[in-house]
């Protein structure tokens, strides 16, 4: 289920943290914070491109129905990858975060990356709330699997941020 991937407040991070303040150097949290929101990209890049080619598969029309205009204003999937996003903060708890932020989504389609990443997606035939049509996302799990699979990359650049960081403090 989409929420967000943190690297935040480990004590390595927090310790680092406390040094770079009192060294004061603007240069060397700026560099810190690129390199961090760097590490995190990769992943923020895989989940945009997991949501863009996750596959839909409908019923199919039934006999006699007819489509109708789309409720949404932008292309569905590239609405959804807009969502995803990367902060890098910096001070009492640093670290990356990549997150869905539903409020760059259009409002009927603030629920819908938990429903795909689920794998089931039930929603109004073009908005006419008396007739429903089932989607099915296979595989499921779009933003758990790759969440999943990029965590371990994205912490292991960070390790790295944090020991070249720590040897110019030293």
């Amino acid at each position: 289920m989409p929420s967000s991937v943190r690297v935040l407040g480990t004590g390595q991070l927090l310790d680092l943290s406390r040094r770079m303040r009192t060294a004061g150097g603007l240069r060397l949290r700026q560099n810190f914070s690129r390199r961090i929101r760097r590490a995190a990209e990769p992943l923020h890049k895989d989940l945009q491109r997991a949501i863009r080619n996750q596959p839909l598969v409908s019923e199919g029309r039934k006999a006699g129905k007819r489509g109708g205009p789309s409720p949404t204003t932008r292309p569905f999937r590239a609405m959804l990858a807009g969502g995803v996003r990367i902060s890098v903060r910096q001070g009492a708890n640093p670290g990356a975060r990549v997150w869905m932020d539903t409020t760059r989504l259009e409002p009927g389609a603030r629920g819908v990356p938990n429903r795909i990443d689920e794998g089931r997606l039930r929603h109004p035939v073009f908005g006419n709330k008396r007739r429903w049509a089932n989607q099915w996302a296979r595989p499921a799990g779009w933003w758990s699997r790759t969440v999943q699979a990029g965590t371990p990359r994205m912490r292991a650049e960070v390790e790295r941020v944090l020991g070249d960081v720590r040897r110019d403090l030293q």
